[in-house]
């Protein structure tokens, strides 16, 4: 017989000159070499885990003819996705939620994710347009914010696959899951009525939330362009709802009162441009019975798909165009 080429393994302790330290480990092996063999130890522990978990080893070992001792481990569950995916058995009619919007970014990142999951556990099928104002300069002079001119932009830039929209502030967040969201099909329906609204709560305020379908919108040819500034734009367009021969309806049944909503708006460090310039005090208690929907003048700069924790959007970069013959408090000198 041929002798064994295997050359049989020498231990340490079997050597008469030790090869060990006094602390048990080999001369040359140092605190380095044992960091870095843990850490490959602490990979191979993980990518067993995974592999084990995941079915893959069952999977190799069944391709080879082997028997595995038993059924895979089911892995650890992974977070739920934080939205949902919208399914036809919602219904037939789709809401664009257009939300003018102009450097109020804190109120954005809450008012996405929130308006998401609320609509999808109501089970609307819906898109968030947010309509934002460039800010830009026209002889040294800065564009004032128009609220009524963005939904107009906005409506008419909305997917062809939505029927109905809702006009919503960035700051005003429903809380009660009995609020209606629904197609408005009899008339327009003011979600933020004066009943529940936790600010403003006279007889013809139709601001903050409120819902037309597209075809009433147009009949009131959407709303007035000359409102620059903060405010007016919504008692304007409740004289348009009266003229197109519109019902208004607001909710019924609602028990949690001012408390329906939440107001993210904080006057102390956000103000409000109330300002009124030459004109513009006679002009905004004046119904603008020529301009609207057909005569507002806009250029989309961008537009852009965003996910806002998990809540898909759409933005909407609007530059809006002030014929300052007509308004000229569109501009702060």
């Amino acid at each position: 017989m041929f002798p064994s080429r295997r050359k049989t393994a020498q231990l340490p302790w079997e050597d008469g000159r030790s090869r060990l330290t006094p602390s048990g480990l080999p001369r040359k092996c140092s605190v380095f070499h044992l960091f870095v063999a843990c850490l490959l130890l602490g990979f191979l522990s993980l990518l067993w885990l995974q592999l084990s978990c995941s079915g893959d080893i069952a999977w190799a070992a069944r391709g080879q003819g082997q028997e595995t001792p038993g059924p895979s481990r089911a892995c650890p569950p992974e977070p739920p996705p934080e939205h949902w995916e919208e399914d036809e058995s919602w219904g037939p009619h789709r809401l664009a939620v257009l939300v003018p919007f102009r450097e109020r970014f804190e109120e954005l990142l809450v008012f996405v994710p929130h308006m998401h999951r609320f609509l999808s556990r109501k089970k609307i099928q819906h898109h968030i347009y947010v309509l934002n104002q460039v800010d830009h300069f026209s002889l040294g002079a800065l564009h004032r914010f128009n609220r009524a001119a963005l939904i107009n932009a906005g409506f008419l830039e909305s997917s062809n696959s939505t029927d109905y929209i809702a006009m919503h502030d960035v700051d005003l967040l429903p809380l009660n899951e009995e609020l209606d969201y629904g197609f408005p099909e009899t008339g327009p329906f003011h979600v933020a009525s004066p009943e529940l609204h936790p600010l403003y709560h006279y007889k013809t305020y139709v601001g903050g939330i409120l819902l037309l379908s597209k075809q009433h919108y147009q009949l009131c040819n959407g709303m007035s362009n000359r409102f620059w500034g903060w405010g007016r734009e919504d008692d304007e367009f409740y004289r348009r709802i009266k003229g197109a021969g519109l019902q208004l309806f607001r909710p019924s049944g609602i028990t949690t009162g001012y408390k329906t909503f939440r107001h993210l708006h904080d006057p102390a460090w956000r103000k409000r441009d109330q300002k009124r310039i030459a004109a513009q005090k006679q002009e905004q208690f004046r119904v603008d019975r020529e301009g609207g929907l057909s005569t507002v003048k806009y250029r989309v700069d961008s537009r852009t798909a965003l996910s806002v924790g998990g809540a898909p959007c759409t933005v909407l970069n609007i530059m809006l165009d002030c014929d300052k013959a007509a308004t000229p408090w569109c501009t702060f000198s």
